[in-house]
């Protein structure tokens, strides 16, 4: 019993210490501001010291090798403390500005929300404008996903309906560099910083119907208007808060789908973690069983209804575009 005992521990360390170093291993790699070459060696460095304590493991010098090894990790956390989001950069131009909101009473007031004229990937007008919004008159909330090459993973966007036939939407996304990417292992690592985007639709879809050529899906969510106003103060809260201490985008727990959680509990759904949440391509499928999506409808008709890039590129990118992209969407 006390082998067993012995093997279940010395197993237990075995497996946090290869999780440990392989974090340490690719923090060095992705953060450390050296030469390629350099960092290389660090983290190879690293990763080789987390072999040879795994190894001590196994012989008796474990406890020592354990106390070594928790002083250097220890001394990594300390340096990984120091990495802070930048506030200013060198930011691609669709993720120059951070929108922030007021609001009094019913009013709300953007600031710098954006409403860019696209053309091509890279030829584009810019146009950030401040725009007010009666909270009072929000009606509907609509998930858009978009999918670009991943079926398993998607760009996660609300867009509130108002009385009058306006839509705002909102985009959580990767503030880029001009010249930088997106990477989902990469941005485990404080890769990049974080934005919220507010923008009209003809801008933040049409850029991915239109110019990206990305397929996105749109589904009508059963949101009380109530519900609708609460998630659009969340976001204007949420937009504040980052234009006044900078977060960096994480792959998993500060992404574009952290939305997902408060729109869920909107539409009446407490629900626990669920994988889906963060394989986000499944979203339409969990919020279907959750009973967030138009009822009486099967899923499979409300994805292939809520295709809408061919009567977005039908309608081009204009006034005309909201309206368009929602014939035949079920709940439209």
């Amino acid at each position: 019993m006390k082998r067993l005992f012995r093997f279940i521990v010395i197993a237990v360390l075995v497996v946090l210490l290869a999780l440990l170093t392989v974090w340490g291993a690719l923090a060095l790699w992705f953060r450390l501001p050296l030469p390629d070459l350099a960092r290389m060696a660090a983290a190879g460095g690293f990763g080789l010291f987390g072999l040879a304590v795994i190894w001590a493991q196994f012989g008796s010098g474990r406890i020592g090798a354990l106390v070594v090894y928790a002083l250097a990790f220890a001394g990594l956390l300390v340096w990984w403390s120091t990495i802070r989001p930048p506030a200013t950069g060198d930011w691609a131009p669709e993720v120059a500005r951070q929108v922030t909101g007021s609001i009094d009473g019913d009013i709300l007031t953007l600031t710098d929300l954006r409403a860019f004229d696209w053309r091509g990937p890279d030829d584009f007008t810019e146009s950030w404008q401040t725009r007010k919004f009666d909270l009072s008159q929000v009606e509907t909330v609509d998930m858009l996903l978009s999918y670009w090459g991943n079926p398993d993973m998607a760009h996660f966007m609300l867009s509130f309906g108002f009385a009058d036939g306006e839509f705002l939407a909102w985009s959580i996304e990767v503030r880029r560099q001009i010249g930088g990417g997106f990477s989902p292992i990469a941005d485990f690592f404080k890769s990049n910083a974080l934005v919220i985007v507010a923008a009209e639709e003809r801008d933040v879809v049409g850029l991915r119907t239109n110019i990206r050529g990305e397929d996105v899906q749109l589904f009508r969510l059963d949101v009380p208007p109530a519900e609708a106003r609460r998630l659009i103060e969340d976001y204007v809260a949420d937009a504040n808060a980052l234009a006044e201490r900078p977060a960096f985008f994480n792959s998993i727990t500060t992404n574009c789908s952290t939305a997902v959680f408060r729109m869920m509990r909107a539409s009446g759904n407490g629900i626990p973690f669920d994988w889906r949440m963060i394989v986000n391509g499944y979203l339409p499928d969990l919020a279907y069983e959750r009973g967030a999506l138009v009822a009486g409808v099967p899923l499979s008709e409300l994805r292939a209804r809520g295709k809408i890039n061919l009567r977005a590129q039908e309608q081009g990118l204009n006034d005309g575009f909201s309206a368009a992209i929602r014939e035949g969407v079920p709940g439209h």
